[in-house]
């Protein structure tokens, strides 16, 4: 089996050549727009602000996201969305190259951005089988998932390099640029249209995307899982994890080489995955989720930074194996008129308490230690994969099935 099959279709040449582009110049972003309000505020506080001034409209309008990706042509909702996203953060690049812009509007353009993205991703997810065949999409998603695994190592090391070269505005600019090729290859990509043909009204397309959601037992047993360990596993890890090597480890290059471990062990996996057709993929996805705690339970034990970093690795072979067979399931067992709408609802379920685990995690290992947080995280993460693994629902998900043995 060939295992770059889907690079045969034109069209999913372009998506993904255009789509890794705009990765990368995400990647990119998110150190430029750091460094861009400290410099200019020099208070940690202010890009808090600007991080949550964007991550709330995403998580609020993903559900809207998922409706306009099922009753619009899904190319037209990303091309919208990111047109609005080239001009916001080519608004953020100009801003901060005149001087020292006003907070409230550095904010009002994250937040842009973030409503921008909630408008895309559905649709995206919705996209992807219209580009590849129904044999190839795990193909497909293996190769996307690597270059998002790619684009979240090398975007932030050639940030850290622009940045210094020719400073944090000129880095925003080329993220608006590549936001401004994908709007090109979104323009000139040919894909039919899967848009509703009624006008039902948003509420009652948010009844039958929930219906559809919530009839499938896997499908609403695996989001709740991930709503729990995004709040108590990964967002506790993110915020304490750089304390820990700070303590322990020797600060900043600790914890890079963690994140680096993590990004590498997807890399890895990505192009393992290419080609790997298991028969049960949504067990396989379950059982991986275990290695997800590896890296929290290695600065539990206090282990050396090798075997951290390894543990690393193992949660970043984890995320690959998941999000490849994750996606997969999802695009082959629910019907093509609702898979913007189902995504809208997974996403918005696995992420929506993560801003919460990011505000408590460190007040509360302040009142109790960051051990005992990660611990409980640990072992929170071991329970909920086995009872899920357990589930008939998700161990009947065949690969060669429409439907799973129980909806």
């Amino acid at each position: 089996m060939n295992r770059f099959a889907p690079f045969r279709d034109g069209r999913f040449r372009l998506f993904f050549a255009t789509y890794t582009g705009s990765l990368l110049g995400t990647g990119m972003a998110s150190v430029a727009l750091s460094f861009a309000v400290l410099g200019s505020t020099g208070s940690p506080a202010d890009l808090g602000y600007v991080l949550a001034a964007r991550i709330v409209p995403l998580v609020l309008f993903l559900l809207f996201g998922g409706v306009l990706g099922d009753r619009l042509p899904r190319r037209l909702v990303m091309l919208t969305a990111d047109s609005i996203r080239a001009v916001s953060q080519g608004s953020v690049a100009l801003l901060f190259a005149l001087g020292h812009p006003p907070l409230g509007a550095v904010m009002a353009l994250a937040a842009v951005g973030g409503l921008s993205e909630a408008l895309f991703s559905p649709s995206m997810e919705g996209l992807v089988p219209a580009l590849a065949p129904r044999e190839h999409l795990p193909e497909a998603n293996a190769l996307i998932g690597l270059a998002q695994s790619g684009a979240t190592i090398a975007g932030p090391a050639l940030a850290g390099v622009l940045v210094a070269l020719v400073g944090a505005p000129a880095v925003l600019a080329i993220d608006a640029l590549s936001y401004a090729l994908s709007v090109v290859g979104l323009a000139l990509l040919k894909v039919p249209s899967t848009a509703l043909g009624r006008r039902d009204s948003l509420l009652t397309q948010l009844r039958e995307g929930w219906t559809e959601f919530r009839s499938r037992t896997w499908l609403w047993a695996v989001t709740v899982q991930f709503a729990l360990f995004n709040l108590l596993v990964w967002a506790p890890y993110l915020v304490l994890g750089p304390a820990s090597a700070q303590a322990r480890y020797g600060g900043a290059g600790a914890w890079g080489a963690m994140a680096a471990g993590f990004g590498a062990g997807a890399m890895i996996t990505g192009l393992a995955l290419l080609g790997r057709r298991p028969s049960r993929p949504l067990s396989v996805a379950t059982a991986v989720s275990f290695a997800w705690a590896a890296p929290s339970a290695c600065l539990v034990a206090g282990l050396p930074l090798p075997v951290v970093v390894a543990g690393a690795v193992c949660a970043g072979c984890a995320s690959a194996t998941f999000n490849t067979m994750w996606s997969t399931t999802i695009q082959r067992q629910v019907p093509a008129e609702a898979l913007s709408r189902v995504n809208s609802y997974v996403a918005f379920g696995a992420y929506a308490l993560g801003p919460i685990g990011l505000a408590l995690a460190g007040v509360v290992a302040g009142a109790t230690s960051i051990g005992a947080v990660l611990a409980v995280g640990v072992g929170w993460q071991v329970v909920a994969s086995a009872v899920v693994l357990a589930l008939p629902s998700v161990r009947g998900v065949r690969s060669e099935d429409r439907q799973s043995i129980e909806p």
